[in-house]
Order: C-alpha cells, then sequence, then structure tokens
C-alpha cells in the first residue's frame, strides 16, 4: 500500500524516547512511506535515539547550538544520502531557573539561551537545509498557544514561541520563490519530557484535556499525522501558517 510520503526523505530533530512530538511525527511518515535521517546532540543523546529508532536507521550529529555544527550537519546529509524533502524541528530549550521564573525576573543569559535554541535555530536550520532541499520541500517547526496567551507557568517558552512563530511566517515568504514551504504545528499539552519541566505540569496537561472538545487528550500519532500532511504534496498550498492540533483547546478561553 503506498503512502503520501513515498520517496522523500524527511529529517526529523528531536526526537529522543517515545513519548517525544518528533518521535510520534517520525513513525507516521514512515508510515506513510518517508525515509527518515534523525539527528542527535552528542554520544549520550545517540545512545537514547539508538534505543528508540535501532542502529541501522540513517542518524548525523548536530547540536543546533552551533551556526558551524548545524552547516556541517546538513553538508553531511547532502553527501551521504542526497537531496531531502522536509525537515521537522521539535527542538526548544529554556535552563530550568528561567523556565520556572516569571518572565519579569528572567535575566538575559537565560532569556538569550532560550532565544537561541528554540527560535534561531529553526532559521539556522533553514538556511543551511535549503541547500540540500528539493522545489516542494517542507519545514515544521513545533509551537503552542502559550506563543499568543499568558499560559501560567509558560512564562519565558511563550516569548521564544512568539518569536518562532513570527520566524516562520518571513522564513515562508523568504523561500516562497524556491517552492519551500514553512509552516508551524501548535500541539496540545502532551506529556513529553520538556512539558515535565514546567512548573505544575500536571495541571497544565489535566487543564488542557479538560478543554479539548472530546474531552480526550491529543495524542503524539495524532500530531504526526499534520506532520505527514505538511510534508506531503498534498500541503503545497499551505505556508505561513500555525496548523493547531490540540482537539479544539484553542477555541476555548
Amino acid at each position: 500500500m503506498s503512502g503520501i510520503l513515498d520517496g522523500k526523505q524527511i529529517v526529523v530533530m528531536g526526537a529522543s524516547n517515545r513519548r517525544s512530538i518528533a518521535w510520534g511525527c517520525a513513525k507516521v511518515m514512515a508510515e506513510q512511506g518517508a525515509k527518515i535521517i534523525y539527528t542527535y546532540r552528542n554520544a549520550r543523546s545517540k545512545k537514547h535515539l539508538s534505543r528508540l529508532v535501532g542502529d541501522d536507521k540513517p542518524m548525523v550529529p548536530c547540536d543546533v547550538s552551533d551556526d558551524e555544527n548545524i552547516k556541517n550537519a546538513f553538508a553531511e546529509i547532502g553527501k551521504k544520502y542526497g537531496k531531502i524533502d522536509g525537515v521537522v524541528h521539535a527542538i526548544a530549550y529554556a535552563d530550568p531557573e528561567t523556565l520556572q521564573s516569571k518572565l519579569m525576573d528572567v535575566k538575559k543569559p537565560g532569556y538569550n539561551l532560550a532565544q537561541d535554541i528554540s527560535t534561531y535555530s529553526f532559521i539556522s536550520v533553514v538556511h543551511y537545509a535549503s541547500k540540500i532541499m528539493n522545489p516542494k520541500g517542507s519545514f515544521i517547526t513545533m509551537t503552542y498557544m502559550g506563543a499568543t496567551r499568558a499560559i501560567p507557568n509558560y512564562n519565558m517558552m511563550g516569548v521564544a514561541k512568539a518569536a518562532l512563530e513570527a520566524s516562520v511566517r518571513y522564513l515562508a515568504r523568504d523561500l516562497g520563490p524556491k517552492e519551500m514551504r514553512v509552516n508551524a504545528i501548535s500541539a496540545g499539552a502532551v506529556k513529553t519530557l520538556s512539558v515535565t519541566g514546567i512548573k505544575h505540569h500536571r495541571d497544565l496537561l489535566n487543564e488542557s484535556e479538560a478543554r479539548t472538545v472530546d474531552k480526550k487528550s491529543v495524542t503524539i500519532d495524532e500530531i504526526g499525522g499534520a506532520a505527514a500532511f505538511l510534508m506531503s504534496d498534498l500541503s503545497t498550498g499551505v505556508t505561513g501558517n500555525v496548523i493547531f492540533v490540540d482537539k479544539g483547546v484553542h477555541l476555548l478561553t
């Protein structure tokens, strides 16, 4: 049975364990026929990734805190695997003190680190990955409705996600002439490793589930389904958008 991603090569950044959104995206896209190329940060994360996907899967090191590392990673991908058709960027970070501080208490180094890893890294990835991407290629990053609403305890990450969403719009404009698309998925609250770093994260998860239209939390497979669509040629008219995959949580006040 053929899938909507047959013949496509897609880079997935941020897969770490079976609860991660990046893993949900990779799994569904592979089921739809895509060849997945994974990136990892360091030896420790490679070990976790190998346990998750198997040693036989394509894996390339990429520490997104360093532009030269991103440049080298995509150069290596191009050399080893040829042209790509998409990138899923599911990477964000704020140090624990910054993440749990009120925004007015955030210190400059923490602010800069959160923006660097959560926002600027996507810009840099797009810059270097676009050099080895086929026409009709697609970039996806992950955001959350805390970008536009002051979600309790989301704090600095909300500011970083707001910058990320603005970056999506400008990057979509920049890459339009190259027939490449840039979109974001605004996923509902899912119990991932990153979410557990948020103060009172259980309250956030419970509140999100209560506000879904069917009273069931969104799954990483459902998020992956949206990613598969955005990577496919079925979505060539979709760019510069934030697609909500949250079971309707964003509809409610």
